[in-house]
């Protein structure tokens, strides 16, 4: 006879709650959640160039030489007013004149295109003149560019030299340790090479203008004091300003700049392509 069967053993799980977090842990975590959702919206908020300034701020941040992007923001905001021909613009005209001499590039170039918009402005064109020796390409540009509408094509040269490519040279003999690669869009200012001379000093090579790195010296090379590092293609903005301030003002002598423009290239747009053209037949009709 069989023994009876025994019912198996019954096993009981206990469950254990995990400790939730305290309330104060709570507290902690949305706090920083926040601040890290805060603290890129109060950089674009700092920064943003769009951000309606009254009269008292504009006044403030055109004189705050501490930081040059408080007087960038003012005069962007004094050139929309100009172009929207608010009169109260006027009250900030002797800031534009004066800034027109600042340490800092960025707030000269601004200053140049602010200053272009109203070829009414006192001492604005002879500011702009005298801009036309600026140390950076990209002041001298904006200040031709201005003057065209002033009806002076004094900075002719000057616009001519916005469709000819950046050619960098090196200003010690080195190594370069580090590089970015042809075809990479850049700002100006952006970095593009490190050379590396010396007793272990660096020279960060950065691009004069805004564009496209054409060629560069790879890493490793040695170059030689005043070779070329880099050659970096205009922006297409640049170009295509160039290019309508040229359908007004160009000459014969500029036409080898821009007759390379209407070729079927993939880094030209159709808009800039077509532009080139417009110019070209403009320049040929003024001088028939």
């Amino acid at each position: 006879m069989s023994a009876n069967p025994q019912p198996a053993p019954q096993t009981h799980t206990v469950q254990t709650r995990k400790p939730g977090m305290s309330r104060n842990q709570k507290l902690l975590f949305f706090l920083t959640a926040w601040l890290i959702c805060l603290m890129p919206f109060l950089f674009w908020w700092n920064t943003w160039f769009g951000r309606k300034l009254s009269e008292q701020q504009l006044n403030d941040y055109l004189h705050d030489a501490k930081k040059p992007r408080h007087i960038q923001q003012a005069l962007v905001q004094v050139g929309e007013r100009i172009t929207r021909q608010d009169a109260s613009a006027k009250q900030w005209y002797p800031d534009l004149v004066r800034l027109a001499s600042d340490p800092v590039e960025e707030v000269r170039n601004t200053d140049a295109w602010v200053m272009g918009q109203d070829a009414t402005g006192a001492g604005f064109h002879e500011a702009l003149l005298q801009m036309l020796t600026d140390p950076s390409p990209m002041v001298r540009g904006n200040a031709a560019l201005s003057l065209v509408r002033f009806g002076d094509a004094a900075g002719r040269p000057q616009i001519v030299a916005l469709l000819q490519p950046a050619q960098i040279t090196s200003p010690e003999s080195g190594r370069i340790v580090d590089a970015d690669r042809p075809g990479t869009v850049i700002r100006q200012g952006g970095l593009i090479a490190k050379l590396q001379y010396g007793h272990e000093q660096i020279a960060e090579i950065r691009s004069p203008i805004p564009g496209r790195i054409r060629s560069v010296a790879g890493t490793g090379a040695n170059i030689a004091a005043g070779a070329e590092i880099a050659v970096v293609d205009p922006s297409t903005e640049q170009v295509w300003e160039a290019l309508r301030a040229l359908y007004l003002v160009g000459q014969p002598d500029d036409l080898p700049a821009i007759l390379p423009y209407e070729r079927d290239l993939p880094d030209i747009s159709n808009d800039v392509r077509q532009q080139a053209v417009e110019t070209e037949k403009a320049i040929r009709q003024r001088v028939k």
